[in-house]
């Protein structure tokens, strides 16, 4: 079977979203911001558990520090479909690091929705369990 050019684009743009995506978390994680926001759009909007909402990196990175004393993402895995004009790129897997408490914890599951238009994240979709390991329902 031989792939359309098509289908080959779709796939083209699908594994750079996800290069994309993959390389803004992990600058986040080493907080390296510069790095990070050159992956992202001027407009972008960033929206956490809870219903938080930054347009700022270091916004970002401050209501982490309300949280936690670190926090690292273990990807599991990673998927693309298309969506309004770009590509979404869906993030799964785990939680690692350290409450403000010091107390470590890890295996928080977690996903992230991050949307990219022309080669740029213009939207993040966070997802995860922290709230429901910290405050279990009884």
């Amino acid at each position: 079977m031989t792939m359309t050019s098509s289908a080959a684009a779709v796939i083209d743009r699908s594994a750079a979203a996800i290069e994309t995506a993959t390389a803004y978390l992990e600058a986040m994680e080493a907080r390296d911001l510069a790095r990070a926001q050159s992956l992202v759009s001027p407009r972008a909007l960033f929206v956490f558990p809870g219903g938080a909402q930054w347009q700022d990196l270091a916004a970002i990175v401050a209501g982490s520090a309300r949280r936690y004393q670190f926090v690292g993402k273990r990807i599991e895995g990673c998927d693309a479909a298309p969506a309004d004009g770009g590509v979404a790129v869906y993030v799964r897997g785990t939680l690692y690091g350290r409450w403000l408490d010091g107390s470590s914890f890890e295996g928080i599951r977690f996903i992230d929705r991050i949307e990219i238009r022309d080669g740029l994240i213009v939207r993040q979709d966070v997802w995860n369990d922290a709230g429901e390991l910290r405050n279990p329902v009884r």
